[in-house]
């Protein structure tokens, strides 16, 4: 039985956990690291990855989105 790799739980645990953008860049990091040592290695953990992944991206995008929200009432 294959095992599954450990960088693709972990960006899916930091995805889920993206509390002030350090777990969404977690998770975009071990994501990009686990689906290439997936694709080198055949272990188990694409799914995971990309959920990661897709999970960490959001983050990110909602902590720009915020911050410039931020922003444009500073300046107004």
């Amino acid at each position: 039985m294959r095992r599954t790799n450990p960088y693709a739980v972990a960006s899916l645990v930091c995805g889920l956990l993206w509390a002030c953008g350090i777990g969404s860049l977690l998770a975009v990091f071990f994501g990009h690291l686990a689906r290439r040592q997936v694709r080198a290695t055949g272990e188990r953990g694409r799914i995971p990855a990309l959920l990661g992944l897709i999970l960490g991206y959001t983050g990110l995008f909602l902590a720009v989105l915020f911050f410039l929200q931020g922003g444009v009432l500073i300046v107004a």
